[in-house]
């Protein structure tokens, strides 16, 4: 039988770890990326998506009791559809955290699905970071390895590695054993699914692909917990991730090494791949936020716009189909999505209006008729020395009216490990996100609960995010 290496060591280490060993500065970093991804979630609650999409979730789960919460409602769902709800409503605003190298939203999945399912076992708060950890450090290493591939072939990582980093999160939380566990990511294999079609049209699939991958987590881990018969290597074998994902080409780039390198050595907290999870300044896609800051230093230096004839980006190559072909569209965003993976709408914010937040993204922005004569001016260049997918870099270069230049270079992006957000700009986005629809007191005491896990129960937390914005 061919046995997964992969899928053994990391049934090791979600079995294996124990949270008193964790460095406290790892512990730290995933407090804040599970502040700031609720923030994201409670930002949310006021969206038309959020509203239509939360319709379709209770109408799915109408005749079942509900067990877990969802964020910022006052109904309940049954774990797996709280999940599916709790992700999309995370990940929706585009606004939520990135490992950098496996190009993955990875809390948006784990997150709701330890959540949901900690609630029903009346988990305490330690065991749920616990889990929490292990699926954000198990998740980053198996997006790392594949070096960019699953988006290069069309597949959204999110999707696809969150579904397995789910299933390890919900395994540890449930107590699974190294075989169940084995079994569970067999299991996922299978559930694991998510295309990138969504970019042709700005359409709404990609926010459901978390909260899909939540609940394939919960579903494979359950199946595991009944030593369910799974495929023993869902990663390397012949039919695995990284064969049936990826054409040739990209499979000959896998280093599976990567999944598993420093696992012994994780006192030293700059072995943990957790710690290059980027927390997002701007509710873009991550390959722009290098672009909008060279953008917006140009605005800061009171750059008028009517005298730029030309604006060359260059970016990696394998961020163009993301954000900047077909080129005509990314020039006319009709929707929010289709801004969010815009980059001349990117670099338009950033030199007219010398920001891009929430507000930007509202559909009447985009006929700006100051921002489409930028957008018109904006073009590409792929920067073949780009250390993408380590870093999404971008450099901004204005023609002037009169023919000279001027360059803006940003070869790491903001929020990236190496340029991280420190903690109170971290809790600073949370508060402006978190009291968007609901009250400082309830925004403070979510923060309270989370910075303090260790003295809180799940059901805690449900009873204060199970709320309705007042």
């Amino acid at each position: 039988m061919n046995v997964d290496d992969i899928a053994l060591s990391l049934a090791r280490f979600a079995h294996g770890m124990k949270l008193e060993d964790v460095p406290p500065a790892v512990r730290e970093r995933a407090r804040h990326l599970m502040l700031d991804a609720l923030g994201c979630g409670l930002a949310a609650r006021g969206q038309d998506y959020a509203a239509r999409l939360s319709d379709t979730v209770f109408d799915l789960g109408q005749e079942t009791q509900g067990q877990a919460a969802v964020i910022g409602f006052g109904r309940r769902l049954a774990a797996r559809d709280a999940a599916l709800l709790n992700g999309l409503l995370c990940h929706g605003l585009d606004f939520d955290d990135t490992h950098m190298a496996g190009i993955a939203h990875l809390s948006v999945s784990v997150l709701p699905a330890t959540m949901a399912l900690g609630g029903r076992l009346d988990a305490s708060g330690e065991h749920l970071l616990a889990a929490y950890i292990v699926g954000l450090e198990c998740g980053a290493r198996i997006a790392k390895c594949v070096r960019g591939g699953l988006t290069a072939q069309g597949f959204h990582p999110s999707a696809v590695v969150g579904a397995f980093a789910s299933t390890l999160a919900a395994g540890r939380l449930m107590e699974l054993d190294e075989a169940q566990l084995m079994s569970a990511q067999g299991i996922a294999l299978s559930l694991a699914s998510g295309p990138l079609e969504f970019l042709q049209t700005g359409a709404w699939t990609k926010r459901i692909h978390p909260g899909w991958a939540a609940q394939s987590g919960i579903t494979a881990a359950t199946m595991g917990k009944h030593r369910i018969p799974a495929p023993p290597a869902p990663y390397q074998g012949r039919f695995g991730l990284y064969s049936t994902f990826l054409s040739t080409e990209l499979r000959a780039a896998v280093e599976p090494a990567l999944a598993v390198a420093g696992l012994d050595q994780l006192s030293d907290p700059s072995a943990w791949e957790l710690m290059d999870i980027a927390v997002k300044p701007y509710p873009m896609c991550h390959f722009a936020h290098a672009a909008i800051e060279g953008a917006t230093r140009f605005h800061d230096q009171d750059i008028d716009p009517a005298q730029v004839a030309r604006i060359d980006v260059f970016v990696p190559e394998g961020v163009v189909p993301t954000i900047c072909e077909p080129e005509a569209d990314k020039r006319r965003p009709q929707t929010d999505y289709d801004a969010k993976f815009s980059l001349p709408y990117s670099i338009a914010c950033g030199l007219v209006l010398g920001r891009l937040g929430l507000e930007e993204l509202r559909p009447e922005r985009f006929s700006d008729p100051r921002l489409v004569a930028v957008m018109d001016k904006t073009h590409y260049t792929v920067d073949a020395e780009s250390t993408f997918p380590r870093h999404y870099s971008s450099h901004v270069q204005l023609t002037m009216a009169d023919g000279t230049t001027r360059m803006e270079r940003v070869p790491i992006n903001p929020g990236h490990a190496e340029r991280p957000l420190p903690g109170e700009r971290i809790v600073a986005k949370y508060r402006a996100n978190a009291t968007l629809h609901f009250g400082e007191a309830h925004a403070q005491a979510v923060l309270d609960a989370v910075m303090n896990l260790e003295r809180h129960t799940v059901r805690e937390m449900e009873a204060l995010l199970g709320q309705e914005p007042k």
